[in-house]
């Protein structure tokens, strides 16, 4: 398992909402959360066997943007 982070655009509790099923359906993503109380909207994110540019695309699915640190 690995953890990546990522600085994102997910600013509130509804990009919450719309970004959720995109990763909760994604086989080898894990526990994930984003600290939208920071200005960077911190996602951290339990991935097995994902690459972090594979979890990326998955959040631009979503019609967000996730740039890892």
């Amino acid at each position: 398992m690995e953890t990546y982070k990522f600085k994102t655009n997910i600013n509130c509790s509804g990009c919450v909402a719309a970004v959720t099923p995109h990763l909760n359906k994604e086989d080898g993503i894990g526990h994930w959360e984003v600290d939208t109380k920071v200005n960077e909207k911190i996602l951290t994110v339990e991935a097995h066997g994902k690459t972090p540019e594979e979890v990326a695309a998955v959040v631009a699915k979503a019609g967000f943007e996730a740039e890892r640190i």
